[in-house]
């Protein structure tokens, strides 16, 4: 049977949890080597964040994003002034680069692609240079509020080029921008709609909150609880763990529908408690 370390290094590349040929499909209407090269970078900067929470090595986490950065600057060069700095050529200031885009006139293109995003890339890469991720003479080391604000700041880079190029019905580019902006626990391991709790030592009760703050909004279905707590006893279940919880007012549990909610009181206990519990 398989230890804790040796299923961490299994599963690692399933955490992002990123779907290629939908992003591919909602950036489908930027030119192919920009497309290629932006998802590319990106899914490397996921991949690295997860493997870095399993064993806090963010230095390859931050030459990722550095390339991303690159790559989403030179898409922005070419659509506001049909021109960049080719592939393969070093950027000699990236900073000044930014601010060039910054003042572009109003009529060049969208006010994400000429200021926000550029400041965004000026951040990233100053994050990148100054904290000690990816460059061995940084004065600060690389922790991990470091490395998940870069990763959540590229999210929001590709969730914005989707809002400006989505070539897919609202409710579809919506949902897939929903999605990357979904909270990723590492402890918990999602696979073929169903999840697993990989963090060793929890009772039931801990691994029921777990779950449920992943699915904050939607609550779970009790018999889908039970499965992935992987609990023997169904009615157990539901006395001793869900009716508890719901009497301390960590979970709603609607007897009705067999549904669980996790409460902002339970939320609070997860972000708090279990998940500050060392592993």
């Amino acid at each position: 049977m398989e230890n804790w370390n040796e299923l961490k290094a299994r599963i690692i590349h399933m955490n992002t949890s990123i779907n290629n040929s939908s992003l591919e499909k909602a950036l489908s209407n930027l030119p192919k080597i920009f497309q290629v090269k932006i998802l590319s970078t990106y899914k490397d900067i996921k991949t690295r964040y997860s493997q870095a929470q399993f064993n806090s090595s963010y230095d390859a986490l931050g030459l990722s994003s550095g390339k991303f950065c690159e790559t989403v600057l030179r898409f922005i060069q070419n659509e506001l002034t049909k021109k960049y700095i080719p592939f393969g050529k070093n950027i000699p200031n990236f900073a000044d680069e930014c601010r060039k885009l910054i003042t572009q006139p109003e009529s060049s293109g969208n006010e994400s692609l000429r200021i926000i995003i550029p400041r965004s890339l000026i951040f990233l890469i100053t994050m990148r240079g100054k904290r000690g991720i990816g460059h061995i003479e940084g004065d600060v080391e690389a922790n991990e509020i470091d490395a998940e604000t870069i990763v959540r700041v590229c999210d929001w880079i590709i969730c914005e080029l989707i809002r400006i190029y989505h070539n897919l019905p609202l409710e579809e580019a919506q949902f897939l921008v929903d999605s990357i902006a979904e909270k990723k626990i590492p402890d918990i391991w999602e696979i073929a709609g169903e999840k697993r709790v990989l963090r060793p030592g929890l009772n039931f009760t801990q691994k029921v909150l777990i779950l449920l703050y992943t699915e904050t909004q939607k609550g779970v279905l009790v018999e889908d609880l039970f499965a992935w707590a992987k609990h023997s006893n169904l009615t157990v279940f539901k006395n001793k763990i869900l009716r508890p919880l719901d009497q301390k007012n960590h979970i709603y549990f609607d007897t009705e529908l067999e549904i669980a909610y996790i409460s902002p009181i339970g939320i609070e206990l997860v972000e708090n408690s279990i998940l500050k519990k060392e592993k």
